[in-house]
């Protein structure tokens, strides 16, 4: 195809290739037909066509947790609307993922209004999709005209990299093909915020105060320092400090997890018990960067007081709360008071970490025949890290966890790298860590295993299609018990309890499937565990499966429930 004038979308190609950007995953329409041709033959960004609006979605949420930015392409309304889930996923959690689309163009509108047409995929409303995006977007913008494209497309990158969540940039049909100029060869970066100098001092005092008159202050880091890059403002604070830190569910593997300071994930009552008695023990909390979510509900309700938090939404101490003062410039603000203190910093050591097979073997309940055979999720899990710690895999692979019984116990894990674990622990999607499995490895160059319920595994599985197509080598282990464990546990964890009295609501049972056929038909290895012994075969096995992905159906009882559950079920 000959080349054609550059124009809108180049523009919008160009600057996101400059920002590392090397693929965009799509679903095709006709009115977003000049974007999608355009990026066709764009030099140096790849289509990812993909089976599915969720599909594309969540795998953009994955790639931009991955790699700083993600893309995806919707046809207007039908498209639009399908990944409005992941789309809210990735607000919620400070993912920033470019929605891309086009709406019904000048001549379509003039046509509409003469003859009163309803365009198809609309609601009547041509400007419904911006109106509906706009609640899960900093920022979004609809362009009916190339004049001043460039401009306007900058600022809404730049809100995307300021504030880390997805941006709604739409056009009219035409104007994606329509003539634009060549963007300047400087990559755009996150505008500055800047405290406001005397909030921050009056934050700092009181921050500080709370801090030197505590026994046992303790450091919980979110998702947000990853995000906004402040990770090395934080191991800074840590070393300096010498104060003990966790880090939410969100947040695990915020930095590498190494050294005498980390106490494990706090992930309330899936803890594990040094890490609650840490936690709850502490008596200056001090919050950066971390989401609270009903997750940490006990948290917030006790450590209120106590609590030092700053994000992107709040800085409070204990009762007084500031504006205007940044994460960024709190955080260097505390560094440079402890260098200056003579108290710190603290000499003060993390409990010691359990000793394989600890946490897992203790979170096994309940207990079944032929313990020493069957497969649990603790188990699995343990068997799992002890196979990656051993082959020293945790540089080399990316979890990529949606909300299920394997998330939580995940959470108990030490020894991640820096950005490798991802999960939906905030928005709590079940189906994200089937579909987070392709961005995931796609943006970070790494393989990327999902570990998923197989309420999760049904909700997208055509995801594995998608995987096959690419040629790449994920793997997805989906965790057979045949029941929505996660939300059943919710409903009445009693079910789960032995004998047939106790039941599980039938709005929980899921399809007997054949994960074998589904693996043939999408293009991918399959694999089964039924034994512990299977299992570790299959770890063997995977090292030299590299030519495609693999669906691994991991058999777990029915009844399986790990005591990290419970004891949250408990807590309810």
């Amino acid at each position: 195809q000959s080349k054609q004038p550059f124009n809108v979308a180049d523009y919008l190609l160009t600057r996101l290739k400059q920002l590392n950007l090397t693929d965009v995953f799509q679903i095709p329409g006709d009115y977003v037909k000049h974007f999608t041709q355009t990026l066709e033959y764009f030099d140096g960004i790849a289509t990812i066509g993909t089976s599915n609006e969720l599909d594309a979605a969540y795998a953009a949420d994955a790639y931009a947790r991955t790699r700083g930015i993600g893309a995806v392409s919707l046809q207007y309304g039908v498209s639009t609307f399908s990944a409005l889930n992941a789309i809210a996923g990735a607000y919620v959690e400070r993912s920033p993922v470019v929605v891309i689309s086009a709406t019904p163009g000048s001549q379509d509108r003039q046509i509409g209004d003469m003859y009163n047409v309803l365009y198809h995929h609309s609601t009547g409303d041509l400007n419904a999709d911006q109106e509906i995006l706009e609640k899960v977007t900093c920022a979004s913008l609809t362009l009916s005209t190339n004049v001043g494209a460039a401009e306007k497309i900058d600022e809404l990158l730049i809100d995307a990299l300021t504030h880390q969540r997805p941006v709604y940039l739409a056009c009219y049909t035409e104007v994606w093909g329509e003539p634009c100029e060549c963007p300047p060869d400087t990559p755009l970066k996150p505008r500055k915020i800047e405290s406001e100098p005397a909030a921050l001092v009056n934050a700092l005092d009181q921050a500080w105060a709370q801090i030197t008159a505590a026994e046992n202050p303790l450091i919980l880091a979110g998702v947000e320092l990853l995000r906004h890059d402040l990770t090395a403002e934080l191991e800074e604070l840590i070393e300096e400090s010498g104060i003990l830190y966790t880090t939410t569910s969100l947040g695990k593997s915020v930095i590498d997890e190494k050294g005498n300071k980390f106490i494990g994930t706090y992930s309330d009552q899936a803890s594990i018990p040094n890490v609650i008695e840490t936690v709850e023990n502490s008596d200056c909390v001090i919050t950066l960067g971390a989401i609270i979510t009903d997750d940490y509900l006990w948290f917030a309700e006790n450590k209120f007081a106590q609590m030092i938090i700053s994000t992107t939404d709040q800085m409070r101490c204990s009762y007084r709360t500031f504006q205007e003062v940044t994460t960024n410039d709190f955080i260097k603000g505390l560094i440079k008071r402890f260098k200056e203190s003579q108290q710190y910093p603290l000499a003060t050591r993390a409990p010691e970490q359990p000793v394989f097979p600890e946490p897992w073997i203790s979170n096994s309940d309940p207990k079944f025949e032929k313990e020493a055979e069957t497969i649990t999720f603790n188990r699995f899990h343990e068997h799992m890290f002890n196979f990656i710690q051993e082959n020293e895999l945790f540089d080399k692979l990316r979890l990529t966890y949606g909300v299920s019984c394997s998330m939580y116990v995940a959470t108990n894990a030490y020894g991640l790298k820096q950005g490798s674990f991802i999960s939906s622990a905030v928005w709590q999607c079940v189906g994200f860590g089937t579909g987070a499995v392709l961005g995931a490895q796609l943006g970070s160059k790494q393989r990327a295993w999902g570990i998923v319920g197989d309420g999760d595994f049904m909700m997208i599985c055509q995801s594995l299609s998608t995987i096959a197509r690419n040629k790449l080598n994920s793997v997805i282990f989906v965790m057979n018990n045949g029941v929505y464990a996660i939300e059943q546990v919710f409903v009445d964890v009693t079910s789960f309890e032995a004998g047939p009295s106790h039941k599980f609501d039938e709005f929980d049972i899921l399809a007997k499937w054949d994960y074998a056929g589904i693996a043939n038909g999408y293009g991918a290895n399959y694999l089964e565990a039924n034994t512990i012994d299977e299992l570790h075969d299959i770890f063997h096995k995977l090292q030299e499966m590299t030519d495609k992905p693999c669906l691994v159906n991991v058999t777990l009882p029915s009844k399986t429930l790990p005591d990290q559950m419970k004891r949250i079920a408990d807590l309810g």
